[in-house]
């Protein structure tokens, strides 16, 4: 294939790859757990491997103890530290340009101009993509998709082994639930009674609550309640672009209004997200981060096409199960 202009083919992939952390950037700032998690240094990436494998802490050290004097200190060993192991997630986003539009294109400027504008579909594309799957459990997609939080903190934590543990025969693997019919749990004279006690649930020390990600309709019951109230916002949330109020010191944020073109919300119905996110991982991997597949020339072997693809691999992790909480206005 000839171009009109030798450097066409190496603009497309250049112009990824220059974009590569400005599209990360977006892709987390495009999501309010994402944001909390880049502000907490909870996004890290990992190397390689078959699996990523989160590290926690799953009991106290037994040696721990009082003693007086020449009393025998005990040194057993005392295994405390696990890892819970995820899948590696694959999404991608091809940016094709046609051989018609190179030759209309044929201009440097002008190709820039055109792959800009490609990209930045692709951009919102992928950000639209992973905030998704930050709600899922995984499974979607023929279970191509990232455990997100309906597997981390879904409505019965025993039901289903989440990173490789299993719920029913590890308590410390359970999160919290607020389990309420529709007429209660979205009734705003009871709302903030149910989040004080989920909210306590929640608490070990200085460990806490950090997050409430709500959709449309508990973001509303819990608006109502605050009518007769002062309403506390957080300017650093809003000024990233999220509008939030506060339950204690935890940020209130609303995941609802247009989602996927229509109204209505990334999180489940009825759902609101207790979230500490000192417990909460985003691992992409290091060598796949929105980046270009491939800096080489990839043609359409049957069409007059080149397409160059936007990549990422990784998944959403938890090292404190224990310390997230789901409210649910439904009732299971």
């Amino acid at each position: 294939m000839s171009f009109a202009n030798a450097n066409i083919s190496d603009i497309m992939a250049t112009t990824i790859e220059s974009r590569t952390r400005k599209i990360a950037d977006n892709v987390t700032n495009n999501n309010a757990v994402l944001m909390q998690l880049s502000a907490k240094g909870k996004i890290k990436s990992f190397s390689g491997g078959y699996k990523i494998l989160q590290e926690l802490s799953f009991a106290d050290n037994a040696n721990a103890g009082w003693y007086s004097g020449y009393d025998l200190l005990p040194v057993g060993v005392s295994d405390v530290i696990s890892a819970a192991e995820y899948n590696i997630k694959q999404a991608a986003v091809p940016v094709i340009i046609s051989g018609l539009e190179q030759l209309q294109n044929a201009g440097r400027e002008q190709m820039i101009d055109l792959m800009e504008s490609r990209l930045s579909v692709a951009e919102s594309s992928m950000s639209n993509l992973v905030t998704g799957g930050l709600y899922g459990d995984g499974t979607g997609s023929g279970g191509k998709e990232i455990d997100g939080l309906e597997a981390a903190v879904p409505l019965d934590p025993t039901a289903a082994p989440y990173g490789g543990i299993d719920g029913s025969t590890f308590t410390f693997w359970q999160n919290a639930f607020s389990d309420n019919t529709a007429a209660v749990g979205l009734d705003p004279t009871l709302i903030q009674g149910l989040w004080n006690q989920l909210w306590a649930s929640l608490v070990r020390g200085q460990d806490r609550t950090d997050l409430i990600m709500c959709d449309t309709s508990v973001w509303n019951a819990y608006v109502a309640s605050l009518q007769a109230q002062q309403r506390f916002t957080n300017t650093q949330k809003a000024d990233a672009g999220f509008q939030s109020l506060k339950f204690f010191d935890a940020d209130v944020v609303l995941d609802g209004g247009i989602y996927n073109g229509s109204l209505g919300s990334g999180a489940p119905a009825g759902t609101a997200f207790f979230l500490n996110c000192d417990y909460i991982h985003y691992r992409p991997h290091s060598a796949r981060n929105m980046v270009p597949l491939s800096p080489n020339r990839r043609y359409a072997t049957n069409q007059d096409a080149e397409v160059q693809i936007l990549a990422w691999a990784g998944n959403l992790t938890t090292s404190g199960r224990m310390f997230q909480g789901r409210y649910d206005a439904v009732g299971v």
